[in-house]
């Protein structure tokens, strides 16, 4: 079981798995298991001074049973120096409060004179801003972002800084820009992550143009390149949003004539691909429903079983 899994990381010290896996897994868990790991987590987070851990813990409270923790991490992201006060920022913006989080960035930023610090500081208030739609405001952050990392040579957080500026780049309706910033990104990049990103923000691009056929193909590129981490996960929540869109939009051709592509670049998925296409076949009134639920039968993997019938659920 996946709890016992994340206790026995915790009791062990490997932090980072159990971090890992706590977030991938944290809506499969039931409530008295989610209980027992956020004790067991609170009090190693405490021990071992992760600041990082003990602010999920206090955010899975609040989220899951409405249990505000928040006083007790400010007094000990308090006393953590510059990286407490990072995960507060980040907390505060979690729970939904952006003016806390962007006065921390505010005081952060007062005597720093370190550019990589400088760059994840208004790295911090472009996220703020975008989430408050505030898109100019996020635009000028990024901005001076990468204009930071370009100064200290950080080239994995300016590549990351630079996507984030396509991104935000695209929401402010600039189009040709953001794909030029892309298309650099893409040619220059050696990181296999950052190659998924692009083509991930490709994918909305083309999703929003209502240019379908070449968003499929940038949400195949974006899991190509996503490995199976998670960047991977990523890319496949993106590709799972589009299929919802299309079939929302009847583009069952679309999606019936482009998912064997999808099952030969990566065959290990290839039934789940199968049962998309044969969502979208039933819907054209092709194929029967108990075609549907032939595929569907073979998947092992409860969570491919889950979204398929969530996919389906789009024909109500």
């Amino acid at each position: 079981m996946k709890a016992q899994e994340i206790l026995e990381l915790l009791k062990t010290g490997d932090i980072e798995r159990a971090k890992e896996m706590l977030s991938k897994s944290i809506d499969e868990l039931e409530d008295e298991e989610l209980k027992e790991i956020l004790e067991v987590a609170e009090k190693v987070a405490r021990e071992k001074g992760d600041v990082e851990l003990l602010k999920m813990v206090t955010y899975y409270y609040a989220e899951f049973f409405g249990i505000d923790k928040l006083k007790e991490f400010e007094e000990f992201a308090k006393g953590k120096g510059k990286e407490g006060l990072f995960q507060l920022a980040d907390l505060y913006s979690l729970l939904g409060y952006p003016e806390r989080a962007l006065q921390i960035y505010r005081d952060l930023l007062e005597g720093e004179e370190d550019n990589e610090t400088i760059g994840e500081i208004y790295y911090g208030i472009a996220t703020i801003h975008d989430e408050l739609q505030e898109y100019e405001k996020a635009l000028d952050a990024i901005e001076k972002a990468v204009d930071a990392f370009k100064k200290c040579g950080c080239r994995e957080k300016l590549e990351q800084a630079e996507l984030y500026l396509a991104y935000i780049t695209f929401e402010n309706g600039k189009i040709e820009e953001a794909k030029e910033t892309l298309g650099k990104l893409l040619a220059e990049t050696e990181d296999s992550e950052i190659k998924a990103q692009v083509h991930l923000v490709f994918k909305e691009i083309f999703e929003d143009e209502e240019n379908y056929e070449a968003a499929i193909h940038e949400a195949l590129y974006s899991l190509l390149e996503g490995g199976r981490g998670e960047v991977f996960d990523v890319a496949f929540d993106g590709f799972i949003d589009l299929m919802w869109q299309l079939i929302l939009e009847d583009k069952f051709d679309e999606i019936a004539s482009n998912m064997p592509m999808f099952k030969a670049a990566l065959p290990e998925l290839g039934d789940f691909f199968e049962g998309i296409r044969r969502i979208a076949l039933y819907r054209k009134g092709e194929i029967g429903r108990e075609d549907v639920s032939e595929i569907i039968m073979k998947i092992k993997d409860e969570r491919l079983v889950s979204i398929l019938e969530f996919l389906g659920e789009a024909e109500l």
